[in-house]
């Protein structure tokens, strides 16, 4: 018999599409470590699922639109996957490879907190996944995979990993679900603030990411967008644990506070146009009167670029591989803040 807790939420989302009115008003204009606490104040105290309520509650979060188990590691976007599973009926039990069962995978890893409460039941990061590649990735970071020692059915990757500043073994998910896993992650970062400094995590340092994880889920975030799934699962995440993830909800604060430029206020002054074409960060200005200075930083803050011109039109060709960055032009005191991807 199914437990209470979601015989009652047999109801349409439809009423939930987004946050309650005045939800998120103690963010309301702030950046930084100030936005992350505020955030941090917002979602804490869920309600916390116990373990044996979990099968439950992915039947309520992540159900596909043909009632199959939408599993993120075997999943095919615009194909056929090369197996689905039922609720209930395909839950592991014991396996043997790919397409048995399925578990529940901490996408970010019971090890890397020590397995406690309410971090091990927390839905937000919590996904129902093949068994056998759920193994695979066992806690593994995400990463991104040059050559391959293992792949799964849909092209999820284990090896070597070849991000700049990342070394070991990662695994890495299709892109498809990066964008998801990775505002997971900011997700963690927030929800536990005072906890992640006591975390025997490989990829935090202090009470915040690595300069490579962060580089790199900053670079997932932006390339691929919040989609409708999550949109859902959200919904229905919150409807269950009574706390959202702010940045599906809000995307741009994880540039607000992750993003190299997070504690900068933007002055505003003359119209500032920057993009980037053919491998050359173009930087257009209105006047093009008095010099300014333009700066390009990585996703993880470093500097790649620092220049003064006086032109209305900037050319600048671009040695830097291919990722997110952040331009920022400096007339006397005021910045202009500019993102783009390479």
């Amino acid at each position: 018999m199914r437990d209470l807790l979601f015989t009652a939420l047999l109801f349409p989302l439809t009423a939930m599409t987004q946050p309650p009115a005045g939800y998120y008003d103690p963010a309301a204009g702030l950046t930084g470590d100030e936005l992350r606490l505020a955030l941090f104040g917002i979602i804490d105290d869920h309600t916390v699922i116990a373990n044996s309520q979990l099968w439950d509650a992915f039947a309520f979060t992540d159900q596909a639109q043909d009632g199959s188990v939408w599993d993120i590691y075997s999943d095919d976007p615009g194909g056929t996957p090369a197996y689905t599973y039922q609720f209930g009926a395909d839950q592991c039990g014991t396996y043997a490879g790919e397409g048995d069962c399925f578990n529940r995978e901490h996408t970010f890893p019971q090890s890397w907190f020590d397995g406690a409460m309410p971090m091990s039941t927390d839905l937000f990061h919590l996904y129902p996944t093949d068994a056998w590649v759920n193994q695979k990735r066992a806690n593994w970071p995400y990463g991104t995979v040059g050559a391959a020692t293992w792949t799964s059915t849909n092209g999820s990757k284990l090896g070597p990993c070849d991000y700049p500043g990342c070394s070991g073994t990662v695994f890495e998910p299709i892109d498809d679900y990066k964008g998801d896993l990775a505002r997971g992650f900011f997700y963690m970062m927030t929800r536990y603030t005072p906890n992640v400094a006591s975390w025997p995590c490989p990829i935090t340092q202090g009470d915040n990411l690595t300069e490579w994880a962060e580089a790199l889920l900053l670079d997932w975030h932006i390339q691929d967008p919040v989609s409708a799934k999550e949109v859902a699962r959200n919904n229905a995440v919150f409807a269950l644990q009574g706390n959202r993830n702010p940045f599906i909800d809000r995307p741009e604060w994880v540039q607000s506070i992750w993003g190299p430029t997070a504690a900068i206020a933007q002055v505003e002054g003359e119209v500032i146009r920057v993009w980037c074409a053919d491998d050359v960060l173009n930087v257009q200005r209105t006047s093009g009167q008095g010099a300014v200075t333009i700066q390009l930083l990585d996703a993880a803050g470093r500097e790649c670029l620092h220049l003064m011109s006086s032109s209305a039109l900037t050319t600048v060709p671009l040695h830097v591989p291919q990722g997110v960055y952040t331009a920022v032009v400096w007339n006397g005191n005021a910045p202009s803040v500019h993102r783009f991807v390479r």
